[in-house]
């Protein structure tokens, strides 16, 4: 039985998504969780993995349970009124505790061919940054990055623009051996919320190891005029990790939200991007 998990975690003590032996993640977390409920180990399959410190309030996973820990979640909810499937967010909760830094908000029996991750047609990602317009708020100094000066937000939003499309966004991403930096970017702007904190909103059908908090960089480079808008093409386009921005801190990244198609075109899709990966 495959179940979906809709996740929200606060990433600032987690060593990022990723299992690793002897560090704190939000994989081993929930994993070791789950485990508890149904009996057994299990093995969770992630939309989009993220790095130590970075947040998500809408990240998606999904876990293949046996007909021996699907028994055990049935024994429990068969007769109920509530859905077995749907109980498990509920009972995570229980073990993780009411005031945990993460959570899985929904839990249900994935439609046929659902694959957390390869399903996927699109991520995106919020990222919050503070200039003296806004100001320090200290009740959101985990999730929100602190520049020095005042930004030109306008300056910013026309740079995030010029790179939309797909591209190699190789002087975007820190290098992996054998995997591929080009990625298709959807959206990404800037704008000013109503307390004056800067905003990016960006989406892509993937995206590469820090390519998000690189791209943020970049603009604030800009919004701080020591790059011009059109800079970031230039740089993109050279293919190279460069000098010219910084990557900015992890705890101004929030993963918002992953997107599928319809149901009927999951495993259409899930094939599709299995094959591409392949053959990368």
């Amino acid at each position: 039985m495959r179940i979906r998990l809709d996740i929200a975690y606060d990433g600032t003590h987690f060593r990022g998504w990723a299992r690793q032996p002897t560090l704190r993640t939000v994989q081993g977390t929930l994993e070791e969780a789950l485990a508890r409920i149904v009996g057994s180990d299990v093995r969770l399959v992630v939309a989009g993995r993220t790095d130590a410190g970075v947040h998500a309030s809408g990240q998606v996973a999904h876990v293949d349970l046996d007909d021996a820990q699907w028994a055990r979640i049935e024994s429990r909810h068969g007769r109920a009124a509530i859905d077995p499937a749907a109980s498990i967010a509920g009972r995570m909760r229980g073990v993780l505790g009411a005031y945990s830094d993460v959570a899985v908000h929904r839990t249900s029996i994935a439609p046929e061919g659902f694959d957390a991750r390869f399903s996927a047609v699109w991520r995106r990602y919020r990222y919050r940054l503070a200039d003296e317009v806004a100001g320090f708020d200290p009740l959101r100094r985990l999730d929100t990055t602190s520049v020095r000066g005042r930004l030109d937000a306008s300056a910013m939003d026309a740079a995030a623009q010029t790179l939309i499309g797909l591209h190699d966004f190789a002087a975007y991403c820190k290098p992996r051996d054998e995997a591929t930096t080009i990625r298709t970017l959807l959206d990404y702007r800037w704008t000013r919320d109503a307390e004056g904190v800067l905003v990016a909103e960006v989406k892509a059908d993937a995206f590469c190891h820090s390519m998000v908090r690189a791209l943020v960089g970049a603009c604030v480079a800009v919004g701080e005029g020591r790059l011009d808008v059109g800079d970031l093409v230039v740089l993109r386009d050279a293919l190279t990790r460069t000098s010219e921005f910084k990557v900015l801190a992890a705890r101004g990244l929030i993963l918002t939200e992953v997107g599928y198609p319809a149901d009927d075109l999951l495993a259409a899709r899930a094939e599709q991007t299995r094959a591409r990966r392949d053959s990368e």
